[in-house]
């Protein structure tokens, strides 16, 4: 059987238009798919919008003084392999991806999505030519935001009558508290500039969440959604499930 080819996104680094944060990906929403690819035999080649070198969100890294990805072992082991580690300086463009090599894209999140995917118009265009081809379209967490601008080639947005999953708004209440109790933010300001449950209902979606950071994914079709940094590993099962070993 042929092997199976994933095309894995991520977010470019941006700066924070609400904290003034320099933002980027969540390195379990690349290693957690990655390992379950990898141990599926599927190939993975990393892409974003820009292509180049990728930057993390601080703070899914394991190594980070927070420690709240200390428990992340798969990270930490990704990043311990100087040859794995090395893939988040070289992405390829997404403008250059061959779409006919690969059976499914995936996109990640972090919180650089949110500030960048508006313009990232490469990337609206190859997500929705995976979908209306038929091959597997899947995002994650804050990586459905791709969602609010991808649409089929008759105008509508993909999510229009999907049901879907992504970063829920339970969950952005939890970080807007957590950084307002810390001293981060003015009670009055919030850690992102729109939510992605409140934008998928405006866009006509069935949004579903399995409750505040637990592992769920869901598919509806073709198409493929994570809820958060802790869904990534369900994320890609979904997808070897569609697509086979």
């Amino acid at each position: 059987m042929s092997t199976k080819h994933i095309a894995l996104v991520l977010s470019n680094p941006a700066v924070s238009s609400t904290t003034g944060w320099p933002v980027g990906f969540w390195w379990s929403e690349l290693t957690h798919p990655f390992h379950e690819f990898r141990e599926a035999g599927y190939e993975v080649t990393l892409f974003s919008p820009n292509g180049g070198p990728c930057v993390p969100d601080a703070m899914s890294d394991p190594r980070d003084p927070s420690g709240y990805s200390a428990n992340d072992i798969l990270t930490l082991g990704f990043l311990s392999t100087p040859k794995l580690a090395a893939l988040v300086e070289n992405t390829t463009p997404i403008a250059n991806l061959d779409h006919d090599k690969f059976h499914a894209i995936v996109v990640a999140g972090g919180q650089a999505p949110m500030f960048t995917f508006e313009h990232a118009t490469s990337l609206h265009q190859t997500f929705a030519r995976f979908y209306e081809t038929g091959k597997i379209a899947a995002a994650l967490c804050h990586g459905v935001a791709i969602l609010r601008y991808a649409r089929t080639s008759i105008g509508d947005l993909i999510a229009k009558g999907k049901t879907i999953t992504g970063f829920a708004n339970a969950e952005e209440d939890y970080a807007d508290h957590a950084v307002w109790n810390m001293g981060l933010l003015p009670r009055d300001k919030h850690v992102m500039p729109w939510r992605i449950e409140d934008e998928m209902k405006l866009a006509g979606a069935n949004f579903i969440q399995a409750g505040a950071w637990r592992p769920f994914a869901i598919r509806d079709g073709n198409l493929i959604t994570g809820q958060q940094n802790f869904s990534g590993a369900a994320t890609a099962r979904a997808i070897i499930q569609s697509l086979g070993a």
